[in-house]
């Protein structure tokens, strides 16, 4: 008999079953969110102490401010059958010494990302959202503003974004074509995905 590939729902389960990292500072808690019909992939870093607490990816001022310049509301943004939350690094990752949070776990992304990427279909846009997704996913670049300041040329499934911390104030203040230019060409993309 062929062999079938496991439904992206059996993914996902064994995924936020997942204890492959060791040491995680909270513990273990992969927030993965995807649906087989999702339209819009976010590929992002690692989930946050506020986001571990509630168990919801984004679920703090950066996913507020990322909904902002998606233009989408919070209730279609948690919808796993339209968006779909796919970080570097599913579980907390823990404080660098000089604070700020440490990079997404090098272990996560090769065991789960095929898979469930895989098992998405439909989507028809996809966000890399923070340094860490764009240097996996757009190799190339020296820099993330590189990239970001490059977006048009990932055509029109896919764009490169800074991380939405409150870090990225003053980045945005340098960078005045990023609310005058790619805010407005992502807020058409995702319009045009109806969700």
């Amino acid at each position: 008999l062929p062999k079938t590939e496991p439904s992206l729902d059996a993914i996902l389960t064994e995924a936020r079953a997942c204890t492959a990292c060791d040491g995680l500072p909270l513990g273990p808690l992969p927030l993965v969110r995807a649906g087989a019909t999702a339209r819009l992939l976010i590929i992002s870093q690692a989930p946050g102490t506020k986001a571990h607490a509630s168990g919801l990816s984004f679920d703090d001022p950066s996913g507020d401010r990322l909904r902002g310049w998606l233009g989408m509301a919070r209730d279609v943004f948690y919808d796993e059958a339209r968006v779909a939350i796919v970080p570097m690094g599913f579980c907390y990752p823990g404080r660098l010494p000089r604070g700020g949070d440490a990079p997404p776990r090098p272990e996560c992304a090769p065991l789960w990302h095929e898979p469930i990427l895989a098992a998405m279909p439909d989507v028809r846009l996809t966000l890399y959202v923070g340094s860490y997704a764009i240097r996996s996913f757009l190799p190339g670049y020296r820099t993330m503003t590189d990239a970001v300041a490059d977006w048009r040329r990932h055509g029109p499934d896919s764009l490169p974004l800074p991380h939405p911390s409150w870090r990225t104030n003053a980045w945005e203040k340098k960078h005045p074509w990023f609310t005058t230019e790619l805010l407005p060409a992502l807020g058409e993309r995702v319009g045009r995905l109806a969700l």
